[in-house]
């Protein structure tokens, strides 16, 4: 991998805090467990994951001035991501993602991503004041999305001619936020990164496999997709193929960041000039290394 390779990541970039028990949990459990507070966010975590493969990604998002926000600047430097294009204003506080795992999987999450959507396309800036591009030289790299930013703003991404060459790589962000990304499916534009719910969500029914997700979102306009469904096989589909692939068994320690690391993972196997099949494949171990403990947070 070319050290030198620019890659954006758009989208949140905040503070994750989140208590991990190792018992199963339901609505109301009250036990013992971990809480951490850790640099997260869709963007950031594929940011991260892109900087453990040598790369060093550029973040465009916004982080507030406050002190939780020269915190979060100084850890993202440190883990090797670019931030001297970080939307950074006085009125608008640091970002936060609160979440509670338990030994049967996320219980619950809520995503304060308000700055992030309140910032809108100041966060754009540099692609097109001349910074990392302009109009007349639009970039040509490649741009992980996540759907943490408004409806409208996705919707000015899908449209804009400013990134018909640009490699544009879309993740939801979360079920809760899926449909933002229907602006893709309608432009036929970007490689969009779902689970099986998302899927679903985007094609208003319920799949039982990822390889019959993958195929539908492409029958509705997508150029590519890449399906993934926890334990059983994760697909990828383009029109008039499908390649599908069981992820290796490992047990499973966390699950918050999983499908951001599967994503940059792949993204990076993909700008290698691995095959689609190598690539999945490369996507699917780092995830579950990254699922079973063994990649720090």
């Amino acid at each position: 991998m070319n050290e030198d390779l620019q890659i954006i990541c758009i989208g949140s970039v905040l503070w994750d805090v989140i208590g991990r028990s190792a018992s199963n949990m339901r609505q109301g459990s009250d036990v013992p467990g971990h809480i951490t507070r850790l640099p997260g966010g869709v963007a950031l975590n594929i940011a991260m994951t892109f900087a453990r493969f040598g790369l060093r990604p550029v973040l465009l998002s916004t982080v507030g001035r406050d002190p939780e926000g020269n915190e979060l600047i100084e850890a993202c430097e440190a883990l090797g991501c670019d931030t001297q294009f970080v939307y950074r204003s006085e009125d608008l506080p640091t970002d936060r993602y609160m979440a509670v795992e338990g030994a049967n999987g996320l219980i619950a999450a809520i995503a304060d991503a308000h700055s992030l959507e309140r910032a809108g396309s100041r966060i754009l800036q540099p692609l097109t004041d001349g910074s990392l591009a302009s109009a007349d030289k639009p970039f040509k790299g490649a741009v992980a999305v996540d759907g943490n930013l408004t409806a409208a703003l996705l919707d000015e991404i899908a449209r804009d001619p400013a990134y018909d060459g640009t490699d544009l790589r879309i993740a939801p962000a979360s079920p809760g936020k899926a449909e933002r990304l229907m602006p893709f499916l309608r432009a036929g534009r970007g490689v969009l990164y779902v689970n099986l719910e998302e899927a679903g969500l985007l094609c208003q029914t319920t799949f039982d496999s990822a390889p019959l997700a993958a195929a539908k979102l492409v029958e509705r306009g997508a150029a590519r997709a890449i399906v993934t469904n926890g334990g059983d096989a994760a697909a990828d589909a383009i029109p008039g193929s499908i390649i599908a692939e069981r992820p290796p068994e490992v047990l499973v320690t966390r699950v918050t960041g999983a499908g951001d690391t599967f994503m940059a993972a792949h993204i990076v196997a993909d700008l290698g000039g691995a095959g689609r099949a190598e690539a999945l494949s490369l996507a699917l171990d780092a995830a579950a290394t990254y699922v079973s403990g063994d990649i720090p947070s």
